[in-house]
């Protein structure tokens, strides 16, 4: 997927214009502290959440064009939004973070990318952070669409993330975007030392 190609264009139909209801509500209901990393953060608003429940967030995308966007719609955290790959990330972000908040970065990467996903996040989080992910799981696609969001199972989530972690929470949120009722699952992994 060309995302700076997307975003040029227009076509981020993923974007609802605010925060993950299942992440807004993990939030109020977990006190989490420290330095967090919102992956292929787009237009910020899980950023922007959490840095209103206390945590030190930077959003990092690959999309200079989402990213400037962000910066435009939040100008007060405008520092906060970063360009750069997941896959490959800068060298002051590896290992620097308490918390990875995921939201439609996983299920926006082709499935020949998941080892990639998981790699990153691996670069990322520090041992014994948590991994915070609203994952959207098995979307329904239209007739000959192949995504992107591209299909995930549960089982997929608990095999790519079988080494190295364990599950904390795990649960189908009764707060969600409309057109997302049923199709996401909050599942938080810690990553073990």
């Amino acid at each position: 997927m060309d995302w700076e190609e997307i975003y040029r264009k227009g076509e981020v139909f993923w974007n609802k214009g605010a925060p993950s209801p299942p992440m807004k509500q993990y939030l109020e209901r977990h006190p989490v502290r420290g330095r967090a990393l919102v992956p292929g953060c787009g237009h910020g608003h899980e950023v922007v959440l959490a840095v209103a429940h206390g945590l030190d967030a930077i959003g990092l995308d690959i999309a200079p064009t989402g990213i400037a966007e962000a910066r435009a719609l939040y100008p007060q955290l405008a520092e906060r939004f970063v360009t750069g790959d997941l896959f490959n990330p800068p060298e002051e972000m590896r290992g620097a973070f308490d918390i990875v908040l995921e939201h439609t970065c996983m299920s926006g990467l082709h499935p020949s990318l998941r080892a990639d996903y998981r790699r990153g996040i691996d670069l990322t989080l520090r041992r014994g952070g948590l991994l915070v992910g609203v994952w959207f799981i098995n979307p329904d696609l239209d007739p000959g669409d192949e995504g992107p969001p591209f299909p995930f199972s549960v089982p997929d989530l608990t095999a790519l993330f079988a080494d190295g972690y364990e599950i904390v929470e795990d649960y189908v949120p009764d707060a969600t975007f409309d057109t997302r009722a049923g199709r996401e699952r909050v599942r938080v992994l810690r990553r073990l030392g």
